[in-house]
């Protein structure tokens, strides 16, 4: 099983030097993520830094953004680190594309997927010449002249991954992407039941293969060096659980497992800005479908029962201060954990 890691994406300056520690202890990857931040500029520091490690953006919302704009800074991010750029997508959800960022909410898998298709196809024009001519219900590419399209690079184009939950957006990403990015609000059963068997049919479909298509995340991760880190970090999964929750697209999880009702609960406590209320509403019983939990010696067990042979990749954050030892002793184990993935 494949590990990554997040960069301090609110500190540019310590960007490179966490990336570089990273890879020194075995990550196959680092991961930026747009939350308060710029999910690009991070990985632009951590790409002079490092070697080995890909560089990820878990997941630059695509609708605010035009292919063309996604497309140029992942091709300069694909060209500065020689090759170890992977572009990940995430359409959001309606009231973050309307209310956020003022942009229209329209058939959003459908419209994801031609996003990755437009955004390969200015990729194949800028590697081969090919002439710009995306022509889709949504986007529509057809201009491209020297003095604006960047050198060939001469290496495999940047691979594309989509953020998903539902089932349409599962099979949009089976398709059209070369992995997918599991939203963290999903459970073994979910996994298990839902988006394992949906993937496997889509891609025998469109000739694709688990092996070139990496699925990534699906839950949380609650560790530390000891009980009482744990408990901490349990408690903030705890208010993500709740926070995701309230969400309406994400109810599907929660309806698998039963418990219907709190979504509906939290989704009127979020209206009525009750934030700091909605943790206490989510059980114990409830958050273990989530998360796996252990400390750093137990972690490898851990995310092997919560996640083995469901996915490809797991995101590990140590807290400060854990050994350079403890740090590769644990990525090195959770490496042993069989996954189908090999390579794009």
């Amino acid at each position: 099983m494949r590990v990554s890691t997040s960069l301090p994406c609110h500190d540019w300056a310590a960007c490179g030097p966490a990336a570089r520690q990273a890879e020194d202890d075995g990550c196959d990857s680092v991961q930026s993520h747009e939350l308060k931040h710029d999910p690009f500029t991070p990985l632009a520091f951590a790409a002079l830094a490092t070697e080995r490690v890909q560089l990820v953006t878990s997941v630059a919302i695509a609708f605010p953004r035009s292919p063309m704009v996604v497309a140029n800074q992942a091709w300069d991010l694909h060209t500065h680190s020689k090759g170890r750029f992977v572009l990940g997508l995430g359409s959001q959800v309606k009231a973050h594309n309307e209310r956020r960022f003022s942009t229209p909410w329209i058939a959003p898998a459908a419209r994801l997927g031609e996003y990755v298709e437009s955004v390969r196809a200015i990729f194949r024009c800028w590697e081969t010449g090919e002439k710009l001519a995306y022509k889709g219900q949504y986007y529509n590419f057809s201009l491209m002249t020297p003095e604006f399209a960047p050198p060939p690079q001469h290496r495999p184009l940047p691979p594309i991954a989509m953020a998903a939950v539902g089932p349409l957006m599962l099979r949009t990403a089976a398709r059209v992407a070369n992995g997918v990015r599991l939203h963290s609000f999903a459970t073994r059963a979910y996994l298990e039941q839902v988006v394992r068997p949906l993937l496997a049919r889509e891609l025998a479909a469109a000739g694709k293969s688990f092996e070139s298509f990496e699925v990534t995340g699906g839950g949380f991760i609650a560790t530390g060096p000891d009980a009482a880190a744990v408990r901490e970090e349990v408690e903030k999964v705890r208010y993500r659980v709740a926070f995701y929750g309230s969400t309406p697209a994400y109810r599907g999880v929660f309806d698998l497992h039963g418990v219907a009702d709190l979504g509906v609960k939290l989704t009127e406590m979020s209206k009525q800005g009750q934030w700091n209320r909605m943790a206490a509403e989510v059980p114990d019983e409830v958050l273990d479908l989530f998360v796996a939990r252990a400390t750093y010696d137990e972690l490898p067990a851990a995310i092997e029962t919560r996640y083995g042979g469901l996915v490809d990749s797991v995101s590990v954050d140590f807290a400060p201060g854990t050994s350079a030892a403890t740090r590769r002793a644990t990525i090195q184990a959770i490496h042993a954990i069989p996954c189908k993935f090999k390579s794009f």
